[in-house]
């Protein structure tokens, strides 16, 4: 995500890989959220989108890369700890099917 002024970045994911088995779903997945913005992860079926907003949440633990919330890793912090900071809501595949992307 381009940062057109120079917003503190609150969420931020450097180089997040993450593999199935032989299936590399993130290769190199760099993001940057500014502070109190609204970010939204675009892309067709299958393309990683869930598996990236699951990494950030650590439902899913990267292979590589970091994680950071507030110029912080988070990636050796109890995660149970971090979702008391960061959320993640689920929607159904159709939540809206009068619409395509």
């Amino acid at each position: 995500m381009a940062q057109s002024r120079s917003e503190p970045v609150s969420l931020a994911a450097r180089d997040i890989h993450l593999a199935f088995g032989d299936n590399a779903v993130l290769r190199g997945v760099d993001i940057d959220v500014p502070a109190g913005s609204t970010a939204a992860v675009i892309g067709p079926s299958g393309s990683g989108k869930s598996t990236l907003l699951r990494s950030l949440n650590r439902l899913y633990e990267p292979d590589r890369g970091d994680i950071l919330l507030d110029g912080r890793s988070v990636l050796h912090d109890d995660p149970d700890k971090l979702r008391q900071r960061i959320g993640m809501v689920f929607q159904q595949f159709n939540l809206f099917p009068h619409l395509k992307v």
